[in-house]
């Protein structure tokens, strides 16, 4: 079995401690068969090395292989093929990747979308749009399976049969997979094409230290990274500064002045991050010109009565009385009107009766 996958195993091979190993050992091989004298002599601990070994002499490959086998986890490391050659190129890669479903091809142009947990409905929004867009581009959305912005990202590219990746602070398992609720969408990404990727066994917890470690594996495996919200204090701009330090491209969107939740993306704008108020902002800045597609212009030759309701909307959301008082027409006629609309993919219902014109 590859030494890279056994080695991901011992959790205190991190991976500084692991280029320090391989520039003195040159192969991982011999990092796996070195005694106590080596080890330390190429920098680890002695109390770590002495860890390392009694650990190594009670290990069964087999049964990491029949475990990997059972759940159905892949596994790439730096000295394959397949490992992700932008992610190769970070301080800190990692040893080995787990994944589950299909890592897609290098030429795939990657795009992080990140945001805060407890979002705003113009964020919601925003995401929503965007990822749409840029999924039907071609983009593949790499985010963290988190609650809030990184749901949303996954379930608009999902929504356009594209193809997303999701980055775990845990193991990959189904009993281990965070948050366990979002165990549903992630088996909903392997099955569309995309996959779930950690650099952690089968079997690990997230922990407070595990999920901000994961945020270089979001940056590191894209072009850019899109931060849709960000209040002043938020993991999102952990990941910013990563795609940063790894010289990648930084978009935001702008936020009034006087929401708390926008203050670190107009922080981000301050600093120089590309403004972004649609795909091609994104598409331009990466020069991934060549993917814009012709935008499917709708028919809107609709019935007097949806004409009239039309004109009332805008992408800014429009609360049900606001369109009935502009359109003019009966509240029931109104709903029902909206509804035929929204099942042609005309408009869009944005939540707490408001509507706006679907991209």
């Amino acid at each position: 079995m590859n030494h890279h996958v056994l080695l991901s195993y011992f959790p205190k091979i991190t991976p500084q401690r692991y280029q320090t190993m391989i520039a003195y050992f040159k192969t991982v091989k011999k990092i796996w068969n070195a005694e106590i004298v080596e080890l330390t002599q190429a920098g680890l601990p002695e109390n770590v090395a002495h860890e390392f070994l009694a650990w190594r002499d009670k290990l069964s490959s087999k049964r990491i292989e029949e475990n990997l086998k059972k759940e159905n986890i892949k596994t790439t490391s730096l000295d394959e093929e397949d490992y992700p050659k932008l992610l190769k190129q970070i301080t800190d890669p990692p040893l080995t990747l787990f994944y589950k479903g299909k890592l897609p091809n290098e030429n795939q142009p990657k795009l992080a979308i990140i945001g805060t947990r407890k979002h705003s409905a113009y964020a919601k929004q925003s995401c929503e749009e965007l990822t749409e867009e840029l999924s039907k581009q071609g983009l593949v959305i790499v985010s963290g399976l988190a609650f809030g912005i990184d749901g949303i990202a996954h379930k608009s590219t999902l929504k356009t049969k594209g193809i997303t990746l999701a980055v775990l602070g845990s193991g990959i398992d189904e009993k281990s997979i965070s948050p366990q609720s979002h165990l549903g969408l992630a088996r909903d990404i392997i099955q569309n094409h995309g996959a779930v990727i950690t650099e952690y066994p089968p079997g690990t917890p997230g922990s407070k230290y595990s999920f901000p470690a994961r945020n270089r594996i979001v940056a590191g495996m894209s072009l850019g990274t899109l931060v849709i919200e960000a209040p002043e204090r938020s993991g999102s701009l952990i990941t910013t500064r990563l795609a940063l330090e790894c010289n990648r491209e930084v978009f935001a969107i702008p936020h009034q002045i006087n929401t708390k939740l926008g203050v670190g993306n107009n922080a981000l704008l301050k600093m120089g991050a590309t403004l972004t108020t649609c795909a091609d902002d994104i598409l331009d800045e990466l020069n991934l010109t060549s993917l814009k597609t012709e935008e499917n212009k709708k028919d809107i030759s609709l019935p007097p009565n949806q004409k009239l309701i039309f004109n009332t909307l805008s992408r800014e959301p429009k609360n049900i009385e606001f369109i009935i008082k502009e359109s003019e027409l009966p509240s029931q006629q109104v709903i029902s009107e909206l509804t035929l609309m929204e099942m042609k993919g005309i408009v869009k219902h944005s939540g707490g009766m408001n509507y706006i014109i679907h991209n």
